[in-house]
């Protein structure tokens, strides 16, 4: 088993103070770290949130994002220079773009990306101005240079080493003139495909495409919205369909047993949205089953 280092995000910068910030303190009172062993590495507190979308970007909290994925740069690759897995927890999706930056700083990593929607959508096309609507177009170097080329870093992860898993909003992302992911080198395997070729092998297919390739290892953002809303409904933008716990399990047993993974981001899941924790200890449970 990996030695975890768990890292608290509080971020809600790419979303809202909706109750995402509350993820870390709820999960790990559920007992996650315990139960991972994991040492508690730190927690980077968000600057204050602005509701006033930013002109220049179009993006809401622009320079805050910009510094805090700085801040959280430094704390992951502190971990992972000690040889620890790093599990963030957030949090909105903005988080991902600190944790890919620590990564770009030390060499070329991949990333599996488990998320029902592909957050590939321009500041312009966004509807809210969001970074959780287009996260992973900023990490793959699209979007304002203010949070896409931190350090002289762009683009954080190249488009070939990225796998695409598990989203299910194709249709309306179109609707709303997000850019086309499939127009790209990434890697997609939507909900649809996972389904017809089998969750466990769409998995292997994805570790297999990022361990082959020319990076060092691969990054794991989790946001919970990959999971059915069945499931899953302690989130702010919910959708039908998804995976299940146990699949969920299947895909981060593969990632993380292919010893190719390297970290692991987990985001917007709402505590406010769970008053009783029932989903929360049911996540809880499933990424434990899942990391040992």
């Amino acid at each position: 088993m990996p030695r975890y280092a768990i890292i608290e995000a509080p971020s809600p910068l790419g979303l809202w103070p909706s109750g995402v910030e509350r993820t870390p303190e709820v999960l790990q009172r559920l007992g996650l770290g315990r139960a991972l062993d994991a040492r508690h590495a730190g927690r980077i507190e968000p600057p204050g949130y602005d509701p006033v979308r930013d002109e220049a970007t179009r993006m809401l909290n622009p320079q805050g994002i910009a510094d805090y994925s700085v801040s959280l740069a430094d704390i992951v690759g502190e971990a992972v220079d000690q040889g620890e897995f790093p599990i963030v927890l957030g949090g909105d999706c903005s988080i991902l773009l600190g944790c890919m930056l620590a990564l770009r700083r030390r060499d070329r990593y991949g990333l599996l990306f488990l998320d029902g929607h592909a957050d590939f959508y321009q500041p312009e096309a966004s509807l809210t101005g969001e970074a959780a609507d287009m996260d992973l177009a900023l990490v793959s170097g699209r979007g304002p240079g203010i949070v896409t080329d931190i350090d002289g870093g762009r683009p954080y992860v190249r488009d070939e080493d990225i796998v695409l898993f598990g989203h299910r909003d194709a249709e309306i992302a179109r609707q709303y003139g997000s850019q086309d992911v499939n127009a790209t080198d990434i890697t997609v395997l939507d909900l649809p495909a996972v389904r017809k070729a089998g969750v466990a092998a769409s998995a292997s297919a994805a570790v297999r495409r990022l361990a082959d390739g020319e990076g060092r290892g691969f990054w794991i953002h989790l946001d919970v919205d990959v999971l059915d809303d069945a499931v899953m409904p302690a989130v702010d933008y919910r959708m039908e369909g998804g995976l299940d716990l146990e699949e969920l399990v299947t895909v981060l047993r593969s990632a993380v047993g292919s010893g190719h993974a390297v970290g692991l981001d987990l985001t917007i899941f709402n505590p406010n949205l769970d008053p009783n924790r029932t989903i929360a200890r049911n996540l809880v449970g499933a990424l434990v089953r899942a990391l040992r």
